[in-house]
């Protein structure tokens, strides 16, 4: 009874039988393992699904540069450039005095948005563009984004470039 001084308590080895069995969430139920998804998402960001890509390339900005077409519908300015069997790339130009970042972000998404539609019609050609914003365009809605960009590409891949006068031969007297 020294034990019992000590505060220690007689305990016995065996449990007693649980009330009621334990929870589990049936394993079985899916012979794949609980954890399968049917389509696992891959990471990072997939292909722009094949309608617009991006312009990158130091390259094909000093084209813009140099030999681009170019035309103005309200607020927007869309540079072109041609190019054969290639998918339409786009980049954007936006200035600070569109606004503030929050303001010139909302633009770009939507003309991305609206480049997106006109790629899916044939409204985009091949070739490299350039969508230059002017303050303007901050007020503007989606829908008149849509078509300021719709008509600023029609014109400019419309439009053919001026042929280069050529000097006539030189006939020997």
């Amino acid at each position: 009874m020294v034990e019992e001084a000590n505060g220690e308590a007689h305990i016995p080895a065996q449990q007693s039988a649980p009330g009621q069995a334990t929870r589990l969430s049936p394993s079985h139920a899916d012979p794949r393992g609980p954890g399968h998804i049917e389509d696992s998402a891959a990471e990072g960001s997939g292909p722009p699904l094949g309608l617009i890509w991006r312009v990158r390339d130091r390259a094909t900005f000093e084209a813009l540069r140099r030999e681009g077409r170019r035309t103005r519908r309200g607020s927007l300015t869309v540079t072109y450039v041609p190019a054969d069997d290639t998918p339409p790339r786009v980049a954007y130009g936006i200035g600070r005095k569109v606004g503030p970042a929050v303001v010139r972000n909302r633009v770009r998404r939507r003309l991305r948005a609206a480049a997106r539609a006109l790629a899916a019609t044939p409204g985009l050609a091949s070739g490299a563009y350039l969508v230059t914003v002017g303050p303007g365009a901050a007020d503007a809605s989606a829908a008149e984004l849509h078509r300021l960009l719709g008509e600023a590409c029609a014109a400019v891949t419309a439009r053919r470039q001026p042929s280069r006068p050529t000097a006539p031969p030189q006939v020997p007297a």
